[in-house]
């Protein structure tokens, strides 16, 4: 079969599935042409909202028939939210993905066969899981994640948060959990994962100064769409956020690793629980601490201590 022959095959379910996928992107040569080549099976209705990228990121995707948006990268709900607003999406549903994410086979195939006919959902719920230096990350109560990936066009949007942003629906419509996973796999290498966290910890550190100081307005969005998520916030913010910096961290890293038998994933599941159960997040709370402390020493605002370290402005 000719490589112009799959392509028409591929263009030919797009439009049946009517799903237009957006995905952010900056210097991700590495992931681009894996995640893409797996979302042509589902459709090909790409969009590729980059945020000034100085690597082959937009050759690749062009080549592979994106469609290229660029902006200036703020943080991830204002990049999605803009490129919802600005693509020129013409389809039913849009998807939300990231460029190190891999649809699997089984998930492919069961989204052909639930958009072949109408559907009266407002959204789908997905299941994620992480490959973790070469390993799936199968206990420690991470997997599966369920997300609100697929939506009507028009029907969501990102909600305006530095971190762990979900997508929220304008109506509290029906959706529909489908059950195969897909898998967030960097192929980086462990230093740029830990300087990709030390970012992330900055972010959050933001929401959780936020949620004490008022910095910046951010809605209430009680609508999640998925009970995970409603339990997850609950648990984040009135048991964890509510115990002592000193001790909440390590906590929380024995909760995934021993009582929800993460130990079960080997050598890298100790690593990821680790880095991400304990190191991140005492990192976030260590952030924390030092910019109340500089603002409280210096006698200057929260805001401004966040952006005289950080460089955010707030």
């Amino acid at each position: 079969m000719s490589a112009n022959h799959i392509q028409i095959c591929i263009g030919t379910l797009s439009m049946k599935n009517n799903i237009s996928v957006i995905i952010l992107t900056f210097n991700e040569e590495k992931h681009i042409a894996r995640c893409i080549e797996s979302l042509l099976k589902i459709t090909n209705e790409i969009f590729i909202v980059d945020s000034l990228s100085t690597d082959q990121t937009i050759d690749i995707a062009t080549r592979l028939g994106a469609k290229i948006y660029q902006n200036k990268w703020i943080n991830y709900s204002i990049q999605l939210n803009w490129g919802l607003e600005n693509c020129n999406i013409k389809t039913k549903w849009v998807m939300r993905f990231d460029s190190d994410e891999v649809l699997t086979p089984e998930l492919c195939n069961e989204i052909n066969e639930e958009f072949q006919d109408d559907s009266d959902c407002s959204g789908y719920v997905l299941n994620r899981g992480h490959i973790f230096l070469g390993r799936k990350m199968i206990h420690g109560g991470s997997y599966p994640t369920k997300l609100l990936r697929i939506w009507k066009y028009g029907e969501g949007y990102c909600e305006n948060k530095w971190m762990d942003e979900h997508i929220i629906l304008k109506h509290q419509g029906k959706v529909k959990y489908l059950s195969n996973p897909f898998w967030d796999h960097n192929l980086n290498n462990i230093g740029w994962w830990t300087e990709k966290h030390n970012g992330y910890a900055t972010r959050e550190a933001i929401d959780q100064l936020n949620k004490k100081y008022n910095l910046f307005d951010i809605e209430k969005t009680e609508n999640d769409t998925t009970m995970q998520s409603k339990v997850k916030k609950i648990l984040k913010n009135k048991i964890y956020e509510k115990m002592p910096k000193s001790i909440r961290a390590f906590l929380y890293f024995n909760y995934r690793y021993i009582m929800r038998f993460g130990f079960l994933d080997g050598y890298q599941g100790l690593a990821w629980h680790f880095l991400q159960g304990f190191w991140y997040r005492f990192l976030v709370d260590t952030k924390v601490y030092e910019i109340e402390k500089i603002s409280k020493e210096e006698k200057i605002s929260i805001q401004e201590a966040i952006k005289q370290e950080y460089g955010y402005k707030l």
